[in-house]
């Protein structure tokens, strides 16, 4: 089904769901007219719609450098380790996205459409190409806070977003590309617990997978616990993926302490823990069990409404060499300068270094320990109003 195709099915879907809930919905009472020598308040923006449903959206494109010079020959004229800005020494689009959204009121429906290198990433053939997100939501009005999703969604695992323009770096970290999924499918539940703490139960069919045949579901489990001057995140998920079924668990612990001392100044600190168990025919490490762990810790400041400067420093280890390809501890620092323009135009440039402690990295000639790359991005961003 080419995008199109696939957007026009979404719309009918989404405009037929929240037509018939927004329908159903109790008319709030008129509100009584103002006094005549008041004058009429204007009525409040909201973003461009489709029927019920918001537009928003993007487009993502970025030139990067590498110093290394790999080639079309050597590894595809890839940047190695990266993902969605992978192509090295040549313009590129990383990501078109359109959204379609109506909050849960108490039913609703998402649709996040996506076209280009992140695409061709993050979706796999028969994984509803073109599609980030699809899900429809309830909220019923008194189940205490409580939401339910059911569809294709993104993980809450991870400090970082497939979404270059919600970072603070405009690459993805090493722990975002190789040590957690990018998306599930299936039914994911939140509800309050406290003023600051919301918790959630998944129940889904393993990681990037719309069908799973390898004997059960994963199971996650989710916490947010949200302070004025931090927030922290725990995401657990656990279930088979590979033969022999029931015994061939993938674990993943992710968790992401985030500092918000003030308006101006962020820091996070972002831990993983995972492994696979295989079976025996198709294990990597001994007796099929892999494991790879890492741990990020970034900065962010905001030093006009303009601009700003982030930074990351990362440490990964990839045991066995499963999810990386080669059993390696790398190591990588970003620098970023960003600037926001006017019309919702976002600009970054970035400077990245990546080191192994084995010869991973392509050169035209050779492998080498390390990478160096620069990066500019140029990404705009529209919310249109009404």
């Amino acid at each position: 089904m080419d995008l199109l195709a696939s957007v026009r099915k979404a719309l009918a879907l989404g405009i037929a769901v929240t037509g018939m809930v927004t329908a159903a919905q109790t008319q709030t009472p008129a509100t009584p007219p103002a006094p005549a020598a008041a004058a009429p308040a204007a009525p409040a923006a909201r973003p461009w719609h489709i029927g019920p449903l918001d537009v928003t959206g993007f487009a993502d494109s970025y030139y990067t450098y590498n110093a290394n010079d790999p080639t079309e020959g050597v590894n595809g004229k890839t940047n190695d380790l990266y993902n969605f800005n992978q192509d090295a020494n040549q313009p590129a689009l990383s990501a078109a996205k359109l959204t379609l959204n109506h909050d849960p009121a108490p039913v609703g429906a998402h649709f996040d459409f996506l076209y280009g290198r992140t695409n061709r990433l993050i979706n796999a053939p028969n994984q509803l190409d073109f599609v980030e997100q699809a899900y429809i939501s309830a909220k019923p009005p008194k189940a205490k806070g409580l939401e339910i999703d059911l569809g294709k969604f993104v993980t809450t695992a991870g400090a970082e977003v497939i979404e270059a323009k919600d970072n603070w770096d405009y690459s993805r970290s090493l722990l975002f590309a190789w040590a957690i999924p990018y998306w599930h499918f299936g039914l994911r539940t939140s509800i309050p617990v406290t003023k600051t703490e919301t918790v959630g139960v998944q129940v889904v069919n393993g990681w990037n997978n719309i069908i799973h045949d390898t004997g059960g579901v994963t199971v996650g489990l989710t916490s947010a616990l949200v302070e004025p001057k931090y927030t922290l995140d725990l995401n657990v998920y656990t279930g088979p993926s590979d033969s022999p079924g029931q015994n061939a668990y993938r674990n993943l612990v992710d968790a992401t302490l985030l500092l918000t001392p003030n308006a101006k100044f962020n820091a996070y600190l972002n831990v993983d823990f995972a492994n696979n168990k295989n079976s025996s025919s198709h294990g990597v490490g001994v007796d099929g069990e892999n494991y790879w762990d890492g741990v990020a810790v970034a900065a962010h400041e905001q030093v006009t409404a303009n601009n700003a400067l982030s930074g990351r420093f990362e440490v990964f280890d990839d045991q066995q060499g499963y999810a990386t390809g080669a059993a390696q501890t790398v190591k990588e620092f970003t620098g970023t300068y960003e600037y926001k323009w006017k019309l919702g135009l976002l600009s970054r440039m970035e400077f990245r270094r990546d080191w192994s402690d084995t010869p991973f990295f392509h050169t035209e000639s050779h492998m080498s320990d390390s990478q160096t790359t620069a990066s500019v991005a140029i990404i705009w961003v529209f919310t249109p109003k009404l």
